[in-house]
Order: structure tokens, then C-alpha cells, then sequence
């Protein structure tokens, strides 16, 4: 796989039928190695490595409805209070982070309400802080460290 602007993490992959498959530790399950995945894979051992955030409070693609349309997002972490810290939105190194992006997870972040707002494709990363009163975003640095 096409190296990122990550650290290096180590990761189990399995190889069956000619498809390489990686291991999701939140999904608990090998997963086909796509470019994508690849990009979530980097992402979610940031968020539990660096950042320190709990297994228990992370979620990976899972369906939500917006405007009647499913959708699904790549990763969630949640506060311990169940409400929704962060959303992460992954592309394929090939993709190139666009304001369309920034739409599609502003627009996801209307029924989830995430404090914080990640936007990656692996080489470029993205951070905003929600500001719900003025209804915009400011550009962070960096996601926080869990505390």
C-alpha cells in the first residue's frame, strides 16, 4: 500500500483468494485492503496510539440517515456521555480533499452534532471545531488528545 502522512503502525493482514485483508481491532474482523481502508486503518491507530482514545468510545462505519438518504460514516468517537466528540471522514489517497468533502461530513454532522470534524485521504488531514451558535467551523491544528 502507497505510504501516508501518518507514523508508522504495525498492522496484521491476512491473504485469501489473492485479496489482502487487514485487521479492524474496532470492527474485530479482518477487512478487504482497500485504498480506503487503508486510510481508516492509519487513522484509527492515530486516534488509539497517539491520541489515546478508548476503543470502547470508537465506531467505524456504520449507516445514519440524512434527509431520508443512508449514508455511512467512517469513524465516530464518542464522549463517555454518549455524545458524539468526533467524526472522521476518510478518502483514498487518489481523492483529493475538496470542499465537497467538507460537505458531505458537514452535512452528516447535522444529525450527529460532533464537536470535532476530521477530513483525511492519507497524505492531506483536516481539523475543524464546531461553533453550533454561529453555525460555522474554525480549522484546528490538530484533533485533542483524549483526556
Amino acid at each position: 500500500m502507497q505510504a501516508l502522512n501518518f507514523p508508522k503502525f504495525s498492522f496484521r493482514f491476512k491473504n485469501n483468494e489473492n485479496k489482502v485483508s487487514i485487521f479492524d481491532p474496532i470492527r474485530k474482523k479482518f477487512v478487504i485492503l482497500q485504498p480506503e481502508e487503508w486510510v481508516r486503518q492509519n487513522c484509527l491507530q492515530v486516534l488509539l496510539q497517539e491520541k489515546k482514545y478508548p476503543k470502547s468510545l470508537i465506531n467505524v462505519e456504520k449507516e445514519l440517515r440524512v434527509n431520508d438518504l443512508k449514508k455511512r460514516y467512517d469513524i465516530v468517537v464518542y464522549n463517555p456521555d454518549g455524545s458524539i466528540h468526533l467524526i472522521v471522514e476518510c478518502k483514498a489517497p487518489s481523492i483529493p480533499i475538496s470542499q465537497s468533502t467538507f460537505d458531505q461530513i458537514a452535512q452528516y454532522n447535522l444529525t450527529l452534532n460532533a464537536t470535532y470534524l476530521m477530513v483525511t485521504n492519507g497524505l492531506n488531514h483536516y481539523y475543524c471545531q464546531m461553533d453550533f451558535k454561529s453555525e460555522c467551523y474554525t480549522f484546528l491544528k490538530d484533533i485533542p488528545d483524549y483526556n
